[in-house]
């Protein structure tokens, strides 16, 4: 079923952030997954035992059926973080082409929009910073 979430990034501090929202929103986390659970292949990046326990990806419903989701943004696999980008609207289409026709209406004159690709957990995914300044994920699983 289609559905928006918010989506953070957090520089190693997801787990401290998501158990502080839990505090306050109640609820039990309907996914946890860390680093060392996503299979990065042979040629994928080498993570240190600290960052390989960060969290990959990490769900948390709050209010009204909407979802904040969560990632550590490390900088041993070139993650920045700034605030600003330390968020996301996280479009869940129904469809494949759904993706496509938001991904491709959104990001009109985005200078940061480097398309949609099948990615290793699974889902259809893309993201782009909107030529407002707004990051944008689309995330088809």
């Amino acid at each position: 079923m289609a559905h928006v979430s918010t989506y953070i990034n957090t520089a190693g501090r997801t787990e401290e952030a998501f158990e502080f929202y839990r505090s306050v929103f109640g609820g039990e986390f309907t996914d946890l997954q860390r680093f060392r659970d996503m299979d990065m292949g042979p040629d994928g990046p080498q993570m240190s035992a600290a960052d390989a326990h960060c969290i990959l990806h990490i769900e948390l419903p709050i209010l009204g059926g909407h979802v904040l989701e969560g990632t550590d943004a490390l900088a041993s696999l070139g993650h920045q973080l700034r605030v600003g980008d330390n968020f996301s609207i996280n479009l869940h289409p129904d469809s494949k082409e759904e993706a496509d026709r938001l991904y491709a209406g959104l990001s009109v004159g985005s200078a940061d929009a480097p398309g949609m690709a099948d990615m290793p957990w699974g889902a259809y995914w893309g993201s782009f910073e909107d030529r407002f300044g707004i990051r944008w994920m689309i995330n088809f699983a």
